[in-house]
């Protein structure tokens, strides 16, 4: 996620730095997006104005010693509290986010709750859209946001497959796919989700068929599984 928020940052900040301890890994990203690559958290912390904190949460403890100079702190630790981090930098301004990968391509949603300069929310609305949320909720909005474009990514091969599997050629099936995906995120920005689909839905029609299927086997039952086990899973 770090990295899907370097790529949606590029040419938004006068320098990006970033550390790895698998060094190879900094030093790619440095390179592919016109960065540098610096030796420890503890320089990374004498240099940034700001430090996007990308660790296990397990790590949450050690992170914080190494970058004890820093001055502001974003954690996108899952199923970490603001006020954990709050009390592990508490000399920092520090926020929480919790974003989903679209990020990378100015598109994404990024739950917010904390501290943030106002220089720092400019640069987070060019990642997409941004809402504030007490952070208690943050699970949720992960389970919900974070999650999704796995999900929405599964949607979209299966209706690749399916058009494959009926004689379409698979390229252009996925192109398809992917298209119709867009223009209905688009569209649902404007109208709710639920009025699009009975907008599309007519009455004896072959979307009502594929529904009525949909409904057979489960799916809506099945998304909501999906949620409680992300859930399930950061609060275990």
């Amino acid at each position: 996620m770090a990295a899907a928020i370097a790529k949606g940052w590029v040419g938004q900040w006068e320098e990006m730095l970033f550390f790895d301890p698998d060094s190879d890994r900094a030093r790619k990203l440095a390179e592919d997006l016109g960065g540098e690559a610096v030796e420890s958290n503890g320089r990374l912390a004498e240099r940034a104005d700001v430090v996007l904190l990308a660790v296990k949460p397990g790590a949450l403890r050690q992170a914080a010693g190494e970058l004890a100079g820093a001055e502001s702190v974003i954690s996108i630790l899952g199923a970490t509290s603001l006020e954990d981090v709050q009390a592990a930098f508490p000399n920092a301004e520090v926020g929480r986010i919790m974003p989903n990968v679209a990020v990378e391509v100015g598109a994404g949603v990024l739950c917010i709750a904390g501290e943030f300069s106002s220089e720092v929310r400019e640069k987070l609305n060019v990642l997409g859209s941004v809402v504030e949320m007490p952070d208690s909720q943050f699970d949720v909005a992960t389970a919900v946001i974070a999650c999704s474009p796995a999900y929405f990514a599964l949607v979209a091969e299966a209706l690749t497959d399916a058009g494959a599997s009926a004689g379409m050629d698979e390229k252009l099936a996925e192109k398809l796919v992917v298209e119709a995906a867009a223009g209905t995120g688009s569209l649902m920005q404007v109208r709710r989700p639920a009025d699009v689909r009975i907008s599309v839905t007519s009455p004896g029609g072959s979307t009502e068929a594929g529904l009525d299927a949909l409904d057979r086997e489960g799916v809506r039952t099945a998304f909501q599984a999906a949620v409680r086990a992300s859930l399930e899973r950061m609060r275990g």
